[in-house]
């Protein structure tokens, strides 16, 4: 993305910056974990079901949700590298209110998101050893290798089994595109922004925009970038080329399911479930088109693609856990060179939420996921982009932010465009929560 502050060197901000490092690819790391964590299961088959649906028609909305997302990632980490503070420190200084948001929203999402992280690992591990154990077990197994990876390795571990991870997932997307031989005259046509002739076309649209590519991890790649041991306005050129690399990284894997969605389920008039057992489904549909070693194939990207979200949840969220504590706590503020330290990777806090996730969600493997939770759980998760990119906006334009990092017109372009286009679908989904039954 282009630089959005008008700046193009480095200024200090105190005298622990350094000079600005060159911006090369030997350096990539947190654009690579902030991919694979945002691209989960579910993008997948909503994806896919774009492709089902109106064929190449969406592609140009996949491909501008990508954009939106690098706006907010590269904000976020515009704020960790220019005031050498965390993210948590910079919504602390906006109110009280934040605090009590974010302290909610961790909550509840991270409960019901344990159990659902666990059950979409586990959904291709059952399919490619149906007689070894049922699925709970399986998504038991998931979680707490999960916790133990995460709780005993530190960034730099974390960071290669996630890019060895993404290169699983790269290349199972890219192989099934090829494989559907994509119609590519179909696709450029595609590149053009039209909507589908369909009733709630527009919905749909901004629907897929919105989903491409992650919610609160967002938000955790400043906590990466700042684990890489970038702390201060000297990789600001470095993090910009790392966070490009997200998100072409990302509209790689959602161009290319796309692509099976319309030339392997649009051309036949196929349906698949929404949710993660429509890859299931898509797998039995690949094995019946192309044979059963192209069906594991997918499966172990399957796995790839839930088990990197997984992960890189248990470890992102669990970091921005351990700094609401801290901050909670009246500790002052919390600066990015504590993250790159490793402290927070050691810290209590951090552990504690890597139980939160891992533990409490078991039950809901078991017991199903109780109705009113499922409506807060939708209702905070829904809020939670417009909150991040107000809040951006609010810090980035502000006497907080060093005058030569402050917001640019195109920086407060895009951040205006994610805050109305997730303030209307979070309006949507809150509307659409069947309210009657949860008093």
């Amino acid at each position: 993305m282009a630089d959005t502050t008008g700046s193009t060197e480095a200024t200090p901000v105190g005298a622990a910056d350094s000079r600005p490092h060159k911006s090369s690819w030997r350096y990539i790391g947190p654009g690579i974990v902030v991919a694979a964590t945002g691209v989960g299961a579910g993008d997948l088959v909503a994806t896919l079901i774009a492709g089902s649906n109106f064929g190449y028609t969406l592609l140009w909305a996949a491909i501008i949700g990508c954009l939106v997302k690098i706006s907010l990632a590269e904000a976020a980490g515009r704020w960790h590298l220019s005031t050498g503070r965390t993210l948590f420190d910079g919504w602390a200084s906006l109110g009280r209110w934040t605090t009590w948001f974010f302290g909610a929203y961790v909550v509840v999402w991270g409960f019901v998101y344990g159990a659902a992280a666990m059950s979409s690992s586990a959904l291709p591990l059952q399919a490619l050893f149906p007689d070894v154990m049922d699925l709970e077990w399986w998504a038991i197994a998931c979680g707490l290798t999960g916790l133990v990876f995460v709780w005993f390795n530190k960034y730099a571990v974390f960071e290669k089994v996630m890019t060895v991870l993404v290169g699983v997932m790269f290349v199972v997307t890219v192989y099934l595109a090829i494989r559907v031989t994509p119609n590519l005259g179909d696709a450029f046509a595609g590149l053009l922004p039209v909507l589908p002739d369909e009733k709630d076309s527009i919905l749909n649209t901004l629907g897929l925009i919105g989903g491409v590519g992650g919610t609160i991890t967002l938000a955790a790649y400043g906590y990466w970038v700042n684990a890489k041991g970038w702390t201060d306005t000297g990789w600001m050129k470095v993090m910009r080329l790392d966070n490009r690399v997200a998100y072409i990284t990302t509209g790689i894997f959602v161009v290319a399911m796309l692509f099976v969605g319309a030339e392997l389920l649009h051309s036949a008039n196929v349906a698949i479930a929404s949710g993660d057992k429509g890859l299931l489904q898509l797998g039995d549909i690949l094995e019946d088109e192309y044979g059963t070693a192209t069906a594991k194939f997918f499966l172990i990207g399957f796995f790839a693609t839930s088990y990197t979200s997984l992960i890189g949840v248990w470890h992102g969220v669990s970091l921005m856990f351990a700094d609401f504590v801290a901050r909670y706590r009246g500790e002052s503020a919390q600066k990015g060179e504590e993250v790159a330290s490793g402290a927070r990777e050691r810290s209590w806090p951090f552990r504690a939420y890597l139980l939160w996730l891992t533990f409490p969600p078991i039950v809901l493997l078991f017991q199903g996921q109780p109705f009113r939770l499922i409506i807060l759980y939708g209702v905070l998760g829904a809020a939670f982009l417009p909150f991040l990119a107000g809040t951006l906006l609010w810090l980035l334009n502000s006497a907080r932010t060093p005058a030569p990092w402050r917001n640019g017109l195109l920086s407060n372009t895009m951040l205006t465009i994610a805050g109305l286009l997730f303030l209307v679908l979070c309006v949507k989904q809150i509307w659409d929560q069947p309210w009657a039954d949860f008093f």
